[in-house]
């Protein structure tokens, strides 16, 4: 996964053998009073994730600078995914690598990486987070551990007035890839 280079989708996809939806959780660009160029970029800042099983397997946030209006209409107006932008453009987005980590967060082993991805007008700059590299060793168990561990929480949890939605309860799926 560290070295996906704008289809990490479709690999995750192929490497737990299941859909991976696309979820928007947010989205801010600078205005677009013009077509997008050289002299008037256009920029967002968003962040997705990336949901598998009704797990986050991976929390994607990043830059992105368009400097033509191709891939204005394709990224802001088609929403297409960063990876499917470059494919419906017939480019090869050139990869650098800025860096990789690991650190343990809440008993658990994340693993991120911030690279770029950029051909003639378009730039993209990512943090990509997995929050449990145990997902990539334990696989389907991890899955399985998961679901029986929210089933008996939802078989013991106390029903309140106004209670607050489960963190884990998806609300609007995004692009799938099968």
């Amino acid at each position: 996964m560290l070295a996906a280079q704008g289809d990490l989708q479709r690999l995750l996809s192929s490497f737990f053998a299941r859909p991976i939806f696309i979820e928007l959780i947010y989205a801010n660009g600078s205005p677009r009073l013009k077509p997008a160029s050289l002299e008037h970029p256009i920029t967002q800042s968003r962040q997705v994730h990336l949901v598998c099983a009704s797990r986050v397997v991976c929390i994607a946030t990043s830059n992105v600078t368009i400097t033509t209006p191709d891939f204005e209409r394709l990224f802001l107006d088609e929403k297409y995914p960063i990876g499917q932008t470059f494919r419906k453009m017939h480019r090869n987005a050139q990869f650098s690598l800025l860096d990789a980590q690991t650190r343990v967060v809440d008993g658990k082993r994340e693993l991120r990486r911030t690279y770029t991805l950029e051909t003639e007008g378009f730039l993209c700059e990512i943090l990509e987070v997995f929050p449990d590299r145990d997902m990539f060793t334990r696989g389907e168990a991890w899955f399985t551990e998961t679901e029986n561990k929210l089933e008996l929480d939802n078989t013991c949890a106390v029903e309140s007035q106004g209670a607050a939605i489960p963190p884990w309860l998806s609300v609007g799926k995004g692009n799938a890839v099968h």
